[in-house]
Parts: structure tokens; C-alpha cells; sequence
């Protein structure tokens, strides 16, 4: 039997794919690491983000404090945008 995973980016944890998350910091730019994954040395920048999501909008059964939160690095072209520009 095949697993069902929400649609997005391979390198996204399934967890958060389709979930909404706050940009918490930028880490900078660093080069394309898939690009980099098959020796392309010329790989293009990407930024590096860190995003904040909220446990309990990615499970629904999660009893915890709603300020527990989860924080992962993740490529800007790994995310979709929302629309919402600060």
C-alpha cells in the first residue's frame, strides 16, 4: 500500500505541507542544495528561511499550549506564497 502525502516539495516534511507558517527569520542565501545534490557547482542562490508553524494548526488532536510552536529551515522555493506581503 502507497502512502498519501499532501502535495509540495519533496524536502518539506509532510507535516507542514499545506499548512500556513510565519517567515520568523532569513538565514541568507546559499546555493540551490539540489543543484548541489547532483554536482552542479554553478547551482543558483536560494533564500533559506526559517518558519515558524503553530502545533496546533498542523494536528488536530494536539491537547498542548497554543503557543507551542515548531520552527524549521526551509528554501523560499519550497514554499508557496500566501499572498500576504508585510
Amino acid at each position: 500500500m502507497l502512502a498519501s502525502y499532501p502535495p509540495g516539495h519533496i524536502r518539506t516534511p509532510f507535516f507542514v505541507r499545506g499548512k500556513s507558517g510565519i517567515v520568523h527569520d532569513i538565514l541568507g542565501m546559499y546555493r540551490n542544495p539540489e543543484n548541489l545534490a547532483y554536482g552542479r557547482v554553478d547551482a543558483d542562490n536560494k533564500y533559506l528561511l526559517r518558519v515558524l508553524f503553530k502545533q496546533k494548526d498542523l494536528w488536530q488532536s494536539y491537547n498542548g499550549s497554543g503557543h507551542d510552536s515548531i520552527i524549521l529551515d526551509l528554501y523560499e522555493h519550497w514554499l508557496e506564497s500566501s499572498g500576504i506581503h508585510i
